[in-house]
């Protein structure tokens, strides 16, 4: 019973978390109560996440005016904000650069510029990922970099194992496998008897397989195990593009939730304190994020890499197997890539022309672009140029004026 009871939990904790806190509503009966048991229902239910995370956040949208807490259109209100309009524009922007891959070319130049010594490749990808993240959400930018830095890493792997036993000479094993089939199939053909045949070949083919199998695990290849060097490098690379994208995504108010709610909150609590902005923001934050990226990429180096940092100024010499893997596979991922197409350069140009209407807008110390509109004053915001850019990916054909539109471009 317990353990049908266990196949049924979300059920059950469906069911039995509002039938526990009724009495919130049965014997208390004030809205302090009402809103407590919205409360602990949506805290258990985020807790035990016996229904989608997102559909919990929307309870109090139906509770809320079922127990006169709030007004349905008050809740709406509170649900989509200023900071949800700039968020749609920057996810349209980042979809773009995901889709036409000119992720990969920022990343892959960056890489190519700082070198392939294994300190200076993390640096690179810490860089490329933390300059996306600034950009797009953070989790975004980890999922943009990650399949660069595993091929990379597969190629130094595969650049410093060598060659395991029994390699190289499967072809003689195949030759004395074929002979000793062909001897069990003249044994089966000189036996008349079915049953006799079928005893017959059963010990013919064990007595055959067994010298096999033997030579078999006598010349199993053994695949060479990876230093503890490899191993680090491999830690190392993969926890520094972690954390570069949460460093990043410090830098600018669109590159994570927590800094537009913080906007938000800023601006309900001091209505006419307009000293929040995008270029305010990357004044303040960006020196800190390029500190902490450098304080965070020494630690990691001297963590997982060594305390040897007389790379810093070590240039030339003769480079490695492994430093030559690792530049081969950038420089042909880069290559691969060809020249770009013009839906990155139009992505680029909206890209670099929605920055430059963010630090333009308001920046402070002179007079921005918005008070060309002083009979307005308040009513452009970050968000109005994020949609406003946004708008042009879905109204310029990425394939010419005489293309059709498309889910996908056209066929």
């Amino acid at each position: 019973m317990l353990k049908r009871l266990w196949y049924y939990r979300s059920v059950s904790l469906i069911v039995l978390t509002p039938l526990l806190l009724l009495p919130l509503l049965l014997v208390i009966r004030t809205k302090e109560a009402e809103c407590a048991f919205v409360l602990l229902l949506m805290a258990t239910f985020w807790v035990t996440e016996v229904i989608p995370l997102s559909m919990t956040a929307m309870l109090p949208a139906a509770l809320f005016p079922m127990f006169g807490i709030m007004k349905s259109s008050d809740v709406a209100k509170e649900y989509f904000k200023d900071f949800h309009l700039l968020l749609v524009g920057v996810t349209c922007l980042a979809t773009s650069i995901e889709k036409w891959g000119l992720h990969r070319r920022i990343a892959l130049r960056l890489v190519t510029m700082v070198g392939v010594n294994p300190a200076w490749l993390m640096l690179g990808f810490m860089s490329g990922c933390a300059f996306l993240s600034m950009w797009v959400q953070n989790t975004s930018a980890v999922t943009m970099v990650m399949p660069i830095v595993e091929a990379v890493l597969q190629q130094i792997l595969k650049a410093s194992e060598g060659g395991g036993p029994g390699e190289d000479n499967p072809d003689l094993q195949l030759d004395e496998s074929d002979d000793r089939v062909e001897k069990r199939e003249e044994v089966k053909s000189d036996q008349k008897d079915p049953d006799v045949i079928e005893e017959t070949f059963t010990v013919q083919m064990q007595t055959a397989l067994q010298p096999v199998a033997d030579q078999d695990a006598a010349c199993q290849p053994v695949s060479p195990s990876r230093s503890k060097r490899d191993l680090m490098i491999c830690k190392a690379m993969c926890i520094s593009v972690a954390y570069s994208s949460n460093i990043g995504g410090i830098s600018t108010l669109p590159g994570t939730s927590p800094n537009l709610i913080f906007s938000e909150y800023i601006n309900q609590v001091y209505p006419n304190c307009s000293c929040v902005n995008f270029g305010n923001w990357l004044l303040l934050c960006l020196p800190i994020s390029v500190i902490m990226l450098l304080l965070t990429w020494t630690w990691l180096c001297w963590l997982f890499i060594g305390s040897d940092f007389r790379f810093l100024w070590r240039r030339g010499g003769e480079r490695t197997e492994r430093d030559r893997a690792a530049r081969r596979v950038i420089e042909e991922e880069y290559r691969s890539l060809g020249p770009m197409s013009p839906q990155e350069i139009f992505t680029a140009m909206v890209f670099l022309l929605m920055v430059s209407l963010w630090l333009t807008r308001s920046p402070g110390f002179i007079p921005g672009w918005a008070s060309l509109f002083p009979h307005h004053s308040g009513y452009i915001t970050d968000a109005t140029v994020a949609l406003l850019l946004g708008l042009l990916f879905f109204i310029v054909p990425a394939y010419g004026p005489s293309k059709t539109y498309g889910k996908y471009g056209r066929d």
